[in-house]
């Protein structure tokens, strides 16, 4: 008896807490905002222990997958992650960073869904996936219809299973230089959940309330601890002129937003989600300052987390 209470002891860790078990892995397959089109917004997010995920906007995939291949997070070729591994992808908005590498690869794809709100369905279908521009892969559109990809149309505020997975998707409506148009995905497992913002300017540039409408629906997810992990962009450095955000964030505007989140669910609450920061635009120096800025505005002693290509995150 003594001996079987000396090992439970011993796995115990020293805080006297149990030990957090990761529920999602990321494997970011692009990271940037525009100009190096090898490394645009993607990731693929999973549940720990399965091979089936799905893609979080979709602007680098080859690209990205050969690199997590290089860094041993795949032990199979390029071509059987895109086809066998990713089981959909759901696109913010449509613009080419963020539909770039889907469009691209779609002749070497397999069957699957494209899951978004109907302004980035009817995009796709007028502007890429035509035979004006490129031949039609989808279900809907400009005849002949090849039907690799079927468009599932989300809706606002409703839950949707991510199919061959066991992830379910709530889409919100975000400003992206207004009147145009993007998407936050909240993503379920379970009880616990992720939440990936596509291109979003901030509420007091956009005129709009998409940022405080997402903000009062997540902060109770935040105050019972089942939301993991927020990725949102920060584009430009705070030197950038406010008339030439064109819809995106600085540093400054995220942490006020940010800030606004923790009003609702409180700093320490707060403090407990990994804040990824994505679509930072790689010109001159201004992942650098970027970076410089928000950790010097992070009064708030967030867990900020800058994804890198091909290196995974457990959440």
């Amino acid at each position: 008896m003594f001996n079987i209470c000396l090992i439970f002891l011993l796995l115990i860790p020293a805080s006297g807490q149990q030990t957090y078990q990761p529920v999602f892995k990321v494997i970011p397959l692009g990271v940037y905002g525009g100009n190096d089109e090898s490394n645009l917004s993607s990731y693929m997010i999973g549940v720990s222990g399965s091979d089936k995920y799905v893609c979080l906007d979709a602007g680098t995939l080859h690209d990205g997958i050969h690199k997590a291949a290089d860094a041993k997070l795949f032990s199979i070729n390029t071509e059987t992650v895109l086809k066998n591994y990713i089981q959909g992808y759901l696109i913010s908005h449509p613009h080419l960073d963020h539909v770039a590498g889907l469009i691209i690869n779609s002749p070497n794809d397999s069957n699957k869904n494209i899951y978004a709100l109907p302004f980035t369905i009817q995009t796709l279908e007028d502007k890429y996936f035509s035979w004006k521009s490129w031949a039609n892969f989808g279900d809907e559109g400009e005849k002949p219809l090849l039907k690799k990809y079927h468009y599932v149309s989300l809706i606002e505020d409703a839950e949707t299973a991510l199919n061959n997975t066991s992830m379910y998707v709530t889409a919100f409506e975000l400003s992206h230089s207004n009147p145009y148009k993007s998407t936050a995905f909240l993503i379920r497992n379970n009880s616990s959940y992720v939440l990936y913002l596509g291109d979003t300017g901030a509420d007091s540039i956009e005129h709009s309330n998409k940022l405080a409408l997402l903000w009062q629906h997540i902060a109770p997810l935040i105050q019972t601890n089942k939301l993991k992990a927020i990725f949102i962009e920060t584009s430009f450095p705070d030197e950038q002129p406010l008339s030439q955000l064109f819809g995106h964030l600085t540093p400054a505007l995220l942490m006020n937003e940010l800030q606004e989140l923790a009003t609702l669910s409180s700093i320490k609450n707060l403090q407990q989600v990994k804040i990824i920061i994505t679509h930072i635009k790689p010109v001159g120096n201004n992942e650098a300052l970027i970076k410089k800025e928000l950790n010097e505005l992070n009064t708030m002693h967030l867990d900020l987390l800058y994804p890198q290509q091909g290196h995974q995150i457990n959440i």
